[in-house]
């Protein structure tokens, strides 16, 4: 019985589907292992911040024990970070603030902000105290912020966190990779602080559980809300998160 033979067409046609086949399997593997290595180092990072973090607690810790053992007093590092709240309303504000306000991107009540302490920003702040409440953020502050509250900037659409890789994709040409890189930028006021600071959208809070004071727009150091409230500011945003 003689063999049909298949046209030339069919054959070509068999070859290249082959040859397709054979180069998506190659980049699947490809794509596979580099996803491995990729999630291996988001890993190494991680254990490193968490080491590097604990490490930096204890030498404070020491340092505090060594001075009081020497009969002096220890000094805290100066802060370079500060978590800014907008905490009064949109009306008879006048130019100056509201100028101050719209530059920190806090133009809604609850809104809230990470600012690098430097000269310059101080005085902003300084000139928006009235309306607003910050401190001195703790890891875990910023951690609980980031996970539970952070949406990024994408094409001016606010995109929630939810992937390592909407991360990689806006701030991998910075090396920043996933939500824990993003953390640690933020919380070490690091070398692309201005990038990943500019790509969180500000977090929308709520309003403190209980309320807040009876004298809201007072100073917190008279009895009120505003102005500097250092490192109690985690117990706000706690209550705001």
């Amino acid at each position: 019985m003689a063999t049909t033979l298949k046209p030339e067409t069919h054959v070509k046609k068999a070859k290249a589907d082959q040859k397709t086949n054979e180069q998506r399997a190659a980049e699947k593997k490809a794509r596979q292992a580099a996803n491995k290595e990729k999630r291996q180092i988001i890993f190494d990072r991680a254990a490193a911040y968490t080491k590097e973090y604990a490490e930096a607690e204890r030498s404070v810790i020491k340092a505090k024990r060594d001075a009081k053992a020497a009969g002096s007093y220890y000094v805290d590092a100066q802060d370079k970070l500060v978590f800014v709240v907008r905490i009064k309303g949109i009306m008879k504000i006048p130019p100056k603030p509201r100028k101050v306000l719209q530059l920190l991107r806090l133009t809604q009540i609850n809104a809230g902000v990470f600012v690098r302490l430097t000269k310059a920003t101080a005085e902003l702040i300084k000139l928006a105290e009235p309306y607003i409440a910050y401190g001195y953020p703790s890891l875990s502050t910023i951690r609980k912020l980031v996970y539970k509250r952070g949406y990024g900037k994408i094409n001016k659409q606010r995109i929630g966190l939810s992937d390592n890789s909407i991360i990689e994709a806006n701030l991998g040409k910075y090396g920043i990779l996933s939500i824990e890189d993003l953390i640690h930028e933020i919380y070490t006021v690091g070398p692309n602080f201005k990038q990943v600071n500019n790509f969180l959208w500000p977090f929308k809070l709520s309003n403190p559980n209980g309320g807040f004071r009876q004298r809201k727009f007072q100073h917190f150091i008279q009895g009120g809300d505003t102005g500097n409230r250092e490192q109690f500011i985690n117990a706000l945003v706690k209550q705001m998160n």
